[in-house]
C-alpha cells in the first residue's frame, strides 16, 4: 500500500478557488508532500510546483513585482509551493498574487505553523483558508481495513503510532528505528532552525518529562526545575512544541473555582509513536505499567484527528476537583458539556457525584475497548 486517501484531500479540493489560498500545516514526515502530488492529478490543467527549501524557489520571488510574477506562472493558474515559510516576504508576495491575478488558486505548505502564520497571518487576512494534516487517523484507516483488521492493529497503533512512513515497514525493530531517528533528526528542525536554538538536548528533556505525566497535571514550576531552565524558557518552549504539532495543551474545565482545579494544565502527543520512542519504550502491552496513559494518549489524539477531518468544532479540557474526582475528557460545543472516561478495559465507572451535581445536564460515557471505535470514527468498515 502505497498512499492511504487523507480525509483533508477532499476539503482542500473544495476550498481551492481563485482569490483564496489554502495553507497546509503539519508536523514533519505527516505526508504533506505526497499529499500535494495527489491533489495535482485532480486537476488537467497546467500548475506551476514549486519547494520553498530550494534555494532557486526563493530566487525566483525576491524583489519582484507583479509583472515578474504573471510571466513566471505563464499560463498556469493553479500555483503549489512546498514549504512556503521558507520564502522571504511569502505573505506580502502571494497577497500580490490572489488580488492582482485572475482565476489563480493557490496551495502552499508548511511543517512550521509559529512561523507560517506569522509570515501569511497580518498579510493573508481574509484571503486564506487553513487545513491541518495529522499522522494517519484511525477514520482514514476504516477506508481500507475491516472490524477485525482494525482492532488486530490496536495495539500496535498504541505503542507505534500512526506516521505514514511506518506503513511500508513490516519489522517492529525497524519501525522503532525509524521513530528514533524522527525524533532525532526532523520533529525539531524547525524550532532550532527558525527560534535559534543551538541544543535540542533541552527540548528533548523537556518533551521526555512531559511523556511520563500524561493524564496529569503539569507542573511548569517543577518542569524548569528538572530540566534546568527558567520558567520563562520552558513556557516558551512548550508554546514552541505545541506550534510545530508535537504535543497540544489541555486546560482544567471550571465554573467552580474553589473546588476545580484549573490552573495546572496536561499535555499530550499528537502520535504514540513519538511519545514511546522519547521514554524508549516500545515493549508490547502486557509489559507495561503505563496500559492506561498509552490509552488515554491514543483516544484523545484521535478524537482531535476526528473532529478537525470532519469540521466539528469543540473546546476541550481535563476536570478536576480538589479531593481527587477527575475526567479525562470534556468537549463544550453545541451549547452542550460532553464528559468522558478513558478506560482500556471495560469497568462500570459511574459519573463523579460532584461532576453530576455542578452540571446535571452534561453527558457522560466511557470509552473502552467495546466502543472506542464510535468515539473516534463513524466511518463504516468493509466486511
Amino acid at each position: 500500500m502505497k498512499f492511504i486517501e487523507r480525509a483533508v484531500k477532499t476539503n482542500i479540493l473544495k476550498k481551492l478557488k481563485p482569490g483564496k489560498v489554502v495553507v497546509l500545516v503539519g508536523a514533519r514526515r505527516t505526508g504533506k508532500t505526497v499529499l500535494l502530488k495527489e491533489i495535482t492529478k485532480n486537476f488537467t490543467e497546467p500548475i506551476l510546483m514549486l519547494n520553498g527549501e530550494d534555494y532557486r524557489t526563493a530566487e525566483l520571488f525576491r524583489n519582484k513585482g507583479i509583472i515578474e510574477y504573471k510571466k513566471l506562472l505563464g499560463n498556469k493558474r493553479f500555483l503549489i509551493i512546498d514549504e512556503a515559510q521558507k520564502v522571504e516576504g511569502i505573505g506580502r508576495i502571494l497577497k500580490l498574487m490572489v488580488d492582482e491575478i485572475e482565476d489563480l488558486k493557490i496551495l502552499v505548505t508548511g511543517s512550521s505553523a509559529f512561523d507560517l502564520n506569522n509570515k501569511l497571518g497580518e498579510p493573508l487576512t481574509g484571503r486564506k483558508h487553513t487545513v491541518k494534516l495529522y499522522p494517519v487517523a484511525q477514520c482514514e484507516w476504516g477506508n481500507y481495513e475491516n472490524l477485525i483488521e482494525t482492532r488486530s492493529m490496536l495495539e500496535h497503533r498504541m505503542i507505534y503510532g500512526n506516521y505514514p512512513e511506518l506503513i511500508h515497514l513490516q519489522d517492529n525493530s525497524e519501525i522503532a528505528e525509524h521513530l528514533y531517528e524522527l525524533v532525532g533528526s526532523y520533529l525539531l528542525k524547525d524550532i532550532l532552525e527558525l527560534d535559534n536554538i543551538k541544543n535540542s538536548a533541552k527540548l528533548l528533556n523537556i518533551l521526555r518529562l512531559l511523556a511520563f505525566q500524561i493524564g496529569h497535571t503539569v507542573s511548569i514550576n517543577e518542569i524548569a526545575q528538572n530540566a534546568g531552565l527558567s520558567k520563562n524558557t520552558v513556557d516558551h518552549y512548550l508554546d514552541l512544541l505545541e506550534k510545530v504539532f508535537i504535543i497540544f495543551r489541555l486546560e482544567g474545565y471550571s465554573r467552580n473555582p474553589r473546588k476545580e482545579i484549573s490552573k495546572s494544565p496536561r499535555y499530550y502527543f499528537f502520535d504514540n509513536g513519538i511519545r514511546n520512542a522519547l521514554i524508549a519504550n516500545f515493549n508490547s502491552l502486557n509489559l507495561r505499567n503505563d496500559q492506561g496513559a498509552l490509552w488515554e494518549n491514543y483516544m484523545i489524539s484521535e478524537r482531535i484527528k476526528f473532529h478537525s477531518y470532519n469540521n466539528i468544532y469543540a473546546n476541550y479540557f481535563f476536570w478536576r476537583t480538589y479531593n481527587q474526582q477527575e475526567i479525562d475528557w470534556i468537549e463544550e460545543r453545541e451549547g452542550q458539556l460532553f464528559a468522558y472516561e478513558m478506560k482500556y478495559n471495560k469497568n462500570k465507572i459511574k459519573v463523579p457525584s460532584a461532576w453530576s451535581k455542578h452540571y446535571p445536564n452534561s453527558e457522560f460515557q466511557v470509552i473502552h475497548l467495546d466502543n472506542y471505535l464510535d468515539f473516534i470514527t463513524s466511518q463504516h468498515f468493509n466486511k
